[in-house]
């Protein structure tokens, strides 16, 4: 299995309480495995609330809905021993 690294890390994102927020990250192959997103170290999953998607293969987004205070704080994208953070 192709060793996946990250192409294009997470960007900083300042946003308004009530917005919605995406998040991208590109990796070097399609298909990655072993991914997550967190924020402040608590893993998301997809829900209502987080949709966590992959788009072309290759960028994986996170989009958070309608923010609130509780919302601030880092995101993290992994995929095998490569992070990125925003």
């Amino acid at each position: 299995e192709p060793n996946v690294t990250i192409v294009s890390g997470l960007k900083d994102m300042v946003v308004f309480e009530g917005d919605d927020v995406t998040f991208r990250c590109q990796v070097s192959h399609e298909n990655a495995r072993d991914v997550e997103w967190k924020l402040q170290d608590v893993a998301l999953q997809n829900n209502e609330m987080n949709e966590i998607s992959v788009e072309k293969g290759k960028t994986h987004t996170l989009t958070l809905r309608k923010v609130t205070e509780q919302d601030i704080g880092t995101i993290t994208f992994r995929v095998g021993p490569h992070t990125s953070t925003a």
